[in-house]
């Protein structure tokens, strides 16, 4: 089969999926994920074997081609607990695209081109035909960073962005790095989480969750500081979490 906007799509249909078919309104963000497996073909087993409870609505391969492994109308099982503008479980309000990537524990690799212009075809097509906005564009990691790191630092938020398919800042590169490891005030700190919870992560108590508040801070980091992922809150995360509540 071949979308309109001439990507190839194969159906391959995995049986992980909740009945009935949710109307097209309900599908309002896409997630984006990694496989986080050594080898493809055990990744694309995984997503189809009823007993992982695991699956995607789409699989991008190493070589670019893209498997429909569930119809959208369906509720795949890909995003978990997760979170993000007082929406909560996920799944039932979006897609879940699987790319290809054995992950942080086998190898973490830089996504190939192929992919990521099958991503961006895949993209332009679902948030037409469903109205999504690029905002709500998300990685696994932004909603559920306790547990998840994908798709991590190595993902491409920026081109995508340039494409009009995802959310940036607008700072430039010589403005932020200056202010990168540049130590802020307590009530600087307050302001970066109530900036977070503005643009949609969880909010936390910070003086009970010290070690998923560290989760919260590498998640925002893997996301749009991809440069340095250490937990820290820095001038420059500062920065960037002001100019993502104004964009």
């Amino acid at each position: 089969m071949r979308f309109k906007l001439g990507l190839n799509l194969t159906r391959y249909y995995s049986i992980n999926f909740d009945i009935p078919k949710r109307d097209k309104k309900k599908i309002i963000f896409i997630i984006i994920h990694y496989t986080g497996m050594k080898k493809e073909t055990d990744a694309i087993k995984r997503l189809c074997n009823s007993k992982s409870k695991v699956s995607a609505h789409y699989f991008i391969k190493n070589n670019g081609k893209v498997l429909n492994l569930v119809p959208d109308l369906y509720v795949a099982w890909h995003a978990g607990k997760s979170y993000w503008r007082k929406f909560q479980s996920l799944n039932k309000y979006s897609i879940g695209i699987e790319i290809s990537n054995p992950g942080h524990d086998h190898g973490y690799k830089n996504f190939s081109s192929k992919q990521i212009h099958s991503l961006i075809k895949l993209l332009k097509y679902l948030m037409k035909k469903y109205n999504i906005n690029k905002k709500d564009i998300l990685g696994h990691s932004d909603v559920a960073p306790d547990r998840k790191k994908d798709p991590g630092e190595k993902f491409p938020w920026e081109i995508l962005f340039k494409k009009n398919l995802s959310n940036w800042h607008y700072l430039s590169s010589e403005k932020i790095k200056k202010n990168r490891n540049v130590i802020i005030r307590k009530n600087e700190e307050n302001l970066f989480f109530n900036n977070l919870y503005k643009i949609g992560y969880s909010k936390i108590d910070k003086t009970k969750n010290k070690i998923k508040k560290i989760y919260l801070v590498k998640a925002f980091q893997r996301r749009f500081r991809q440069k340095l992922i250490n937990g820290k809150i820095d001038k420059e995360c500062l920065l960037i979490s002001k100019s993502l509540t104004k964009s």
